[in-house]
């Protein structure tokens, strides 16, 4: 059977813009990233202001984590309550990304990992945290800004 060059270049671009759909990898995005959340965790680790650590939060981030039973609207309510908890004397310590993975659709990334982490209590005792965490970046203005995030606490095994 004969295709006509027309069809065949009409298949191949469709395959392109097609393949374009599916979760690329690209190192470049992936080291951005990577390298915005854990700006945000140094920041907070060395008792930044918070307006520091959300500078790559997008106003209209949305958040769900274990300590709340509903989702978080707005980069402003969670500031307050980051702000807020900050206030209790829990303090991290350490952070470590294990695992990350970055999943890159156009101008969307999505940043998969497990975390481990070390929070220490105003008296000075130290507390092993651990979770499961998506963060969901969209590129605004040139830069990625965190949408989305969805945070799952993993129980650390008892000794």
């Amino acid at each position: 059977m004969n295709v006509s060059p027309v069809i065949k270049t009409a298949i191949v671009i469709a395959f392109a813009y097609a393949s374009a759909a599916f979760a690329g990898e690209d190192p470049k995005i992936a080291a951005e990233v990577i390298a915005a959340a854990r700006a945000q965790w140094a920041v907070e680790t060395a008792g930044g202001p918070i307006a520091q650590e959300m500078a790559t939060v997008a106003d209209d981030y949305t958040e769900f984590n274990p300590d709340y039973p509903v989702r978080l609207d707005g980069k402003m309510a969670n500031g307050k309550l980051y702000e807020a908890t900050e206030k209790g004397g829990m303090k991290p310590i350490a952070s470590e990304m294990m695992n990350p993975k970055v999943q890159v659709y156009g101008d969307v990334a999505i940043l998969t990992y497990s975390f481990a982490g070390v929070n220490q209590t105003k008296d000075g005792k130290t507390k092993a945290s651990a979770g499961k965490s998506t963060r969901v970046y969209a590129r605004q203005n040139g830069q990625w800004k965190l949408v989305h995030a969805h945070f799952s606490s993993v129980e650390i095994p008892k000794e």
